[in-house]
């Protein structure tokens, strides 16, 4: 099966790497930054940087044809472990029914960087 690269109009890369990477049904996303929409500026609230992120994997699994119900998991990497409960709300707005939810790690990563994730997705339809 070929790979097939995957853009997003609200997010890119300053590196010669895509938004994610499709073969077949597998979807991997690179590195996502919780900057605003289609700039690159990084909000200063937490909030608004997760919610961000959660806005372009979307527009991702849009661009390959995909939804949230396609999603079995996203890592957030997060500069403090209190970040971890703000992702909740968008999480729980995105995936309601918590007999179906994809795995989520947050994983603390120190310093003052930003909010980043990638996600994993399967499409079988």
């Amino acid at each position: 099966m070929p790979r097939q690269s995957i853009e997003m109009a609200s997010f890119s890369h300053s590196n010669p790497i895509p938004g994610a990477s499709r073969i077949g049904p597998m979807i991997a996303s690179s590195v996502i930054v919780g900057r605003d929409p289609g700039s690159s500026t990084i909000p200063q609230s937490a909030d608004e940087q997760i919610e961000n992120c959660f806005v372009h994997i979307g527009e991702c699994l849009k661009a390959t044809g995909a939804d949230w119900r396609h999603v079995l998991r996203i890592t957030f990497f997060v500069p403090d472990g209190s970040y971890r409960e703000l992702c909740n709300p968008p999480w729980v707005e995105r995936f309601p029914d918590p007999a179906s939810r994809p795995a989520r790690h947050t994983q603390v990563v120190g310093g003052k960087g930003p909010v980043t994730c990638e996600f994993i997705a399967y499409v079988d339809d």
